[in-house]
């Protein structure tokens, strides 16, 4: 493979930058560029050392910095690297870049360095998938779940799995390729039992990804109801600053406003609808609608009624109309006397909170409801969170064979059909850990990455 280079800390001004060089010819080209103040040469450096000097060029220096070494296989990607710590200009980040390009180097595509990493055997794709994770966690929860998955506790959980279906593989093919030899036969109430717990653990990293959700990736929230029910007010509390006009005025909001907020440890993708009511005025129609399908499309419904105020027709349609969603109730202004009692409500009393939005205190009582609607509240992230959509559609995919092959199972069907299903889902996980992924599912793992990493 060729050696690549790229610039592994943003491009924006800063305090350091660092020009990341891996590959066979990396510490031949960094020495071709670099020169230490100590005055012994860079390839006579050892691994996991350090030099400061000057970079430099034809025409002269153009920087000083700081060179650390790492030789092959010690390092992150497995290859020799090298990695030249300058100033955070961008001018020098770019020179020296395009220095390093210039003796030779290729320039890294998206995810290159981890890519080799994953190729040369330093963490598998489930572990590479989480590097990503791990640069773009905004809570503690998401931060925790994504490094523990770099550590492997996904992949020990998912190999795990994967090593009990191949031992009870091998019993089935063994028991009926050599039908004639004295090998015991696989008793079925075992083999159920295999199946049942390897599916149940699948069922569980399943759950704990799509509750998980909240913390990693966000919720698509909304915000709705009725005009001058609060939900501006509320939008700008839950987002810290003025995001949306709040005045006396029905229908000030005539379109979305979209804010993603974190709430403890979790992360909404909040939007602030328009008040969904009759009108006639066409701009004001144009967003009750969007609006509405906001509302429909969202994972969660913040839905606001005024609690000062008796409940009409719009708000008893919009109770209706999020009747099926994942929804909380939100009575706002209850710092004024109540109007009417929750149990006047139609199926609202479990997921009803009162709050005043005016009261910074609202975030306190809301928080709690919020963690226990997106399923965030109580998990345990140190099992293991998987990192991707992916590694969730190969669970699936190896949770349904097994139920596929327990059903076979029970219906009295031959070993030979059993075994295909557990033969389909030890496939599948080995896909997740990438033991055996195609060239295709690699290339889009990385397809994401940032160029750097």
């Amino acid at each position: 493979m060729s050696t690549i280079a790229a610039i592994s800390t943003p491009l924006a001004a800063g305090g350091i930058g660092v020009i990341r060089i891996s590959g066979e010819r990396a510490i031949e080209i960094a020495s071709r560029c670099f020169r230490p103040f100590h005055g012994r040469p860079v390839s006579e450096m050892k691994g996991y050392t350090a030099a400061y000097g000057s970079v430099f060029d034809e025409t002269g220096e153009i920087d000083d910095g700081v060179l650390t070494v790492f030789r092959a296989p010690k390092s992150y990607t497995g290859e020799n690297t090298a990695e030249i710590s300058c100033h955070g200009g961008l001018l020098i980040l770019q020179k020296t870049l395009r220095l390093v390009l210039s003796l030779g180097a290729q320039p890294a595509g998206p995810g290159e360095f981890t890519k080799r990493a994953f190729l040369n055997g330093k963490m598998d794709l489930a572990q590479a998938e989480s590097v990503m994770r791990l640069i773009s966690a905004q809570g503690e929860l998401a931060l925790s779940a994504a490094r523990g998955a770099c550590r492997g506790t996904v992949s020990r959980q998912i190999d795990a799995i994967c090593q009990k279906l191949i031992e009870t593989d091998a019993a089935l093919a063994a028991w009926a390729d050599y039908p004639d030899e004295d090998i015991p036969a696989v008793e079925p109430g075992a083999l159920a039992d295999t199946l049942r717990d390897c599916a149940g653990r699948l069922g569980r990293l399943i759950g704990n990804y799509d509750n998980g959700r909240a913390a990693t990736e966000g919720v698509n929230t909304v915000i709705c109801g009725k005009p001058n029910v609060g939900k501006s007010t509320l939008m700008n509390l839950l987002s810290g600053g003025e995001r949306s006009i709040v005045t006396e005025i029905a229908g000030t909001t005539r379109d979305v406003v979209e804010q993603t907020v974190r709430l403890g440890d979790i992360v909404l993708r909040l939007s602030d609808t328009a008040g969904i009511r009759e009108t006639d005025e066409p701009v004001e129609q144009i967003g009750v609608e969007r609006a509405k399908e906001k509302t429909d499309e969202a994972e969660l419904v913040l839905l606001v009624l005024d609690r000062s105020r008796e409940t009409d027709a719009e708000d008893l349609a919009l109770l209706r109309r999020t009747q099926h969603k994942n929804r909380i109730v939100i009575l706002n202004k209850c710092d004024r006397p109540a109007a009417f009692s929750v149990g006047s409500l139609p199926a609202a009393a479990e997921d009803c909170v009162s709050v005043s939005a005016k009261d910074a205190s609202a975030v306190d009582a809301l928080l709690p409801v919020i963690l226990r609607k997106t399923g965030a509240a109580g998990l345990d992230f140190t099992e293991g969170l998987l990192s991707s959509e992916r590694q969730r559609q190969c669970c699936e995919n190896a949770r349904a064979s097994l139920l596929q092959a327990l059903e076979a199972l029970e219906t009295g069907i031959t070993a030979d059909a059993v075994t295909v299903d557990v033969d389909a889902a030890i496939d599948a996980l080995l896909t997740l850990t990438g033991k055996k992924a195609g060239e295709a599912v690699v290339e889009e793992v990385f397809r994401s990455f940032c160029v750097g990493k």
